[in-house]
């Protein structure tokens, strides 16, 4: 990560999951971080992590589904260190449910809040100090974002349209010499899972996934990490994420089917 040293990224959703991981990862380069997430307390104890490793590190506590935060955070990221170098939209959550079991409509309003306008509100507020630096923007999304994901409906529909955004962004940025990385993460180690909102409005409060099957957040981290310093255009994380992109195009009752079975094994 030497190409990183001195540079500031700000990361949202650093405290657990990817995002801390991805800081992790990125500290030992000698980077400027700003996280950014809600839990004050779990926040400093991934900051005191990185700064273990040799970064710098500033915390905002904030929601990104809150625009002023999301300025204030930016605001406080330049006043700190100067600029935006690399902004990582990675602030998320997540849902459980069949869509005919839904009793509480207001899981829907979230996951958009936070997945899709939570990036933008960001972006919005980073976008002049990264057009300043030449910078890049990383929006890790999902493969559920790339195709439809049974039970998680709101979900897939959040990451569709963080998606969509970007691949359009991306496009009105040509010239700039800002570039977007776009991130399409398969099931992933991650207390997403376990705060994951199921058909009531309620947190489920324990994984449905058999984590011992899925990729690391430790890995993934090293994965986005490398598509970063190739400001790489998109990057999908699994073989199923990569045979389910094309495939769609030739054979998408093949890919319902997959979908299907992926859910129903929790894998």
């Amino acid at each position: 990560m030497g190409s990183y040293a001195g540079k500031t990224l700000l990361i949202t959703g650093a405290s657990a999951g990817i995002g801390r991981a991805l800081a992790l990862e990125l500290a030992a380069a000698g980077v400027k971080l700003v996280l950014l997430a809600r839990d004050a307390a779990r926040l400093q104890e991934a900051a005191r992590a990185c700064a273990a490793r040799g970064a710098a590190v500033h915390t905002v506590a904030g929601d990104v589904a809150r625009a002023a935060d999301c300025r204030a955070c930016v605001a406080q990221a330049v006043e700190r260190f100067g600029g935006i170098d690399v902004l990582v939209n990675n602030a998320g959550v997540t849902m459980w449910a069949r869509f005919d079991a839904v009793s509480d409509f207001s899981v829907y309003e979230r996951l958009l809040a936070v997945n899709y306008l939570g990036a933008v509100y960001m972006t919005a507020a980073a976008l002049p100090h990264l057009k300043a630096s030449r910078g890049l923007i990383v929006a890790v999304a999902s493969i559920a974002g790339l195709t439809g994901v049974p039970e998680r409906t709101g979900y897939a529909a959040s990451k569709h349209a963080m998606v969509g955004f970007f691949e359009s962004l991306r496009i009105e940025l040509i010239g700039s010499g800002v570039d977007v990385t776009l991130v399409a993460p398969d099931f992933v180690v991650s207390e997403i899972h376990r705060r994951a909102t199921g058909p009531d409005g309620r947190p489920l409060g324990a994984t449905p996934m058999q984590e011992a099957r899925l990729m690391s957040a430790a890995r993934c981290a090293q994965l986005i990490a490398r598509a970063m310093r190739r400001r790489q255009r998109l990057l999908i994380t699994s073989a199923r994420g990569r045979l389910v992109r094309w495939a769609r195009l030739l054979v998408p009752r093949r890919v319902d089917a997959l979908a299907a079975r992926a859910i129903r094994e929790r894998r």
